[in-house]
């Protein structure tokens, strides 16, 4: 969260100094979506946001970062290039919908249904579809709060799976003794769409009587959890886990009352 916070304020002040076209960040492969989805969601930018990586370290015989570094330089400097996107083995993903899919292949990332926003083909952008769109309002509410020095909620990731209980949610509604933060919220990797094991879901719901917020995303790669007359959690819709519970807490810091460092 610290890293998170100095480079939001960072890109903030870059993009908005006139002389700047847009901006490049190198990240490593593992957790790139979510830093690409909370700079998605904490800025407003009118100008490209481009993050790239490597999946073969620079000693190997034949190293991809040089070529998605410069496949990112080519987006940063595209006409009309807008928003926070991932650049990796040639193919532009929306920082939204952007999830590392494999473990070691040089394309490693996917932009699932929505598909990706372009392609960088010898050095020119090919585009598939409209630039992503800031997140009006709330992103710079967020922001607002990072550099006001909110503190950062704590949010849980919980999954459910085959002989799923809740003792993990149990003993996490429990606070801990100080300094260590209490939870203020869980997110449900669920199944299929959606769905949580009764004995989770028991958990979840008493958490959530407790004021804690609970929200439920899929384990699932591709789709998004729909609503059904069933649901008793609400939905992350679209959002993986890890970006549902970056939603959570920037939510969650948000709120009138949010305690400051």
């Amino acid at each position: 969260f610290t890293v998170w916070a100095a480079l939001a304020l960072r890109v903030a002040h870059w993009q908005a100094d006139s002389d700047v076209q847009g901006v490049v960040i190198t990240h490593g492969t593992d957790t790139l979506e979510e830093t690409a989805f909370f700079l998605h969601s904490v800025l407003r930018p009118t100008k490209p946001v481009v993050l790239t990586c490597a999946m073969r370290p620079a000693t190997a015989l034949a190293p991809d970062g040089p070529q998605n570094l410069t496949d990112a330089i080519a987006v940063a400097l595209a006409p009309q290039a807008q928003g926070v996107v991932v650049v990796c083995a040639g193919v532009v993903h929306s920082a939204q919908d952007v999830q590392k899919v494999h473990t070691y292949r040089l394309d490693a990332f996917d932009s699932g249904d929505a598909g990706p926003v372009g392609y960088v083909e010898e050095g020119a952008v090919v585009l598939m579809r409209n630039w992503p769109l800031a997140q009006e309002g709330r992103a710079q509410l967020a922001l607002k709060s990072i550099a006001n020095g909110a503190v950062w909620p704590r949010v849980e990731i919980v999954t459910s799976h085959a002989g799923a209980n809740g003792a993990l949610v149990d003993a996490l509604r429990v606070p801990p003794p100080a300094p260590v933060p209490h939870v203020q919220g869980f997110v449900v990797a669920a199944t299929g769409n959606g769905t949580v094991h009764h004995a989770l879901e028991a958990a979840l719901l008493q958490a959530q009587a407790d004021g804690l917020a609970v929200v439920r995303a899929t384990r699932c790669t591709r789709g998004r959890v729909l609503p059904t007359a069933a649901s008793t959690l609400p939905g992350a819709g679209g959002l993986s886990p890890v970006k549902a519970r970056i939603a959570m807490v920037l939510k969650l810091m948000a709120k009138p009352g949010a305690e400051q460092a």
